[in-house]
Formats: structure tokens, C-alpha cells, sequence
């Protein structure tokens, strides 16, 4: 076996953890609300559509920043 473990990063490269966030969280919770929106009252699918547009579009303003963040030779081409 080799001194060298193939998946931990070269010396200096620094690993790249999202912080803690309850969008995931909010997000199926939304999604939750459209389905039994749809059998119990559609008043609660509204209310997580409303959920569900908001908390994906955080979910995704909060991703293309953290790519922007990435060092260059990661970024998306």
C-alpha cells in the first residue's frame, strides 16, 4: 500500500465544507405541503409553492456562490 491515501487532497489545498443550513430542510418541507396540499386543502399547496420557489432559490444563489468562491483551476468552464 502506498504512504499516500489517492482521495485526501494535496498538502495546502484546502477542503471545502458547506456551513450548517435548514434550506434542505425548508425545502422538503414545501414539497411536502404541495403533495397533501393537493388531497387536504389547496390552500397548503399554495403556501408551499410559496416555500418551495423560496427556499430553492436561496438554496441555489447560496451554491453558485460558493462556486465562485472555488480556487480557479475548479471552477466550471
Amino acid at each position: 500500500m502506498s504512504e499516500v491515501d489517492p482521495q485526501t487532497p494535496p498538502v495546502g489545498e484546502e477542503i471545502h465544507l458547506p456551513g450548517p443550513t435548514l434550506i434542505p430542510i425548508m425545502t422538503a418541507v414545501g414539497i411536502t405541503c404541495i403533495v397533501i396540499g393537493t388531497t387536504i386543502n389547496w390552500l397548503i399547496s399554495i403556501l408551499g409553492v410559496i416555500i418551495f420557489v423560496i427556499t430553492a432559490g436561496i438554496w441555489i444563489r447560496d451554491v453558485r456562490h460558493d462556486i465562485d468562491e472555488l480556487p480557479e483551476e475548479h471552477a466550471h468552464h
